[in-house]
């Protein structure tokens, strides 16, 4: 049964890293009723950098370097405060702050995208307080993609600009948290790669898949999507 799950979550993958944004919350989701909340985190994130490759290397044109430099350095500080603060809470509690987080994210989420005159700022302030929070929560359940969202529609960039940007950013960071999930969180293991090696073929497809999907989308449509399936996967973590 976890390998089914695993299977499953690994076809959402390759389709949120060809840019259907939001969808990696079911992932989540799935994920921790398969593995656990904490445990499942390593092995989700070995399955986001075999997406973030295929993401970078398809998206290499439509990187605007300006704002993920802007965004990277706060980002990195949120990883290392949630390094520090989940290395010891118990399974119940890390399951918990992930629940919290993807709410709080939804509620931001939706005033951004409908509020007429939306007061979200664009200057380093808000790119810091976004970057530790997509940090802290990237770190904690691979969740930074509500408060990473934020900031790049706050930014305006187009579809495919505001895809191979977070592209670049999620393998940057991505890259740099492996070592604490191995080393210190001990989420990545001989175990977990197994399942992971297990899995690159789907991911593969599930990009493909993704990138016909990406076509279908107008502009409007793919941020009120972003927007409805994170919503929805923050109800059924939380209430897990």
């Amino acid at each position: 049964m976890t390998y089914l799950i695993a299977g499953l979550a690994a076809l959402l993958v390759g389709i949120s890293k060809a840019g259907i944004k939001g969808i990696n919350v079911f992932t989540v989701t799935l994920m921790v009723y398969g593995f656990g909340a904490k445990a499942s985190t390593g092995i989700m994130l070995v399955m986001l950098m075999t997406g973030d490759i295929l993401a970078t290397i398809y998206y290499k044109k439509n990187c605007e370097w300006k704002y993920l430099i802007k965004f990277l350095p706060a980002m990195l500080v949120g990883v290392l405060l949630a390094v520090w603060l989940g290395k010891d809470i118990s399974e119940e509690t890390f399951r918990r702050w992930m629940g919290v987080i993807i709410l709080l994210s939804v509620v931001m989420m939706w005033y951004r995208e409908y509020k007429s005159e939306p007061s979200f700022p664009e200057g380093w302030l808000f790119a810091g307080t976004m970057g530790i929070a997509a940090g802290f929560t990237t770190m904690i359940g691979n969740l930074a993609g509500a408060f990473s969202n934020i900031f790049f529609l706050a930014t305006g960039l187009p579809k495919k600009e505001f895809i191979g940007t977070a592209a670049y950013l999620f393998l940057i960071i991505n890259l740099f948290k492996l070592p604490f999930h191995a080393f210190v969180w001990r989420t990545i293991t001989l175990e977990t790669l197994k399942i992971n090696a297990a899995q690159t073929l789907i991911i593969v497809l599930g990009f493909i898949i993704g990138l016909r999907l990406v076509d279908l989308f107008k502009e409007q449509a793919f941020r009120k999507f972003i927007l409805i399936v994170t919503a929805i996967g923050a109800v059924l973590i939380f209430v897990k």
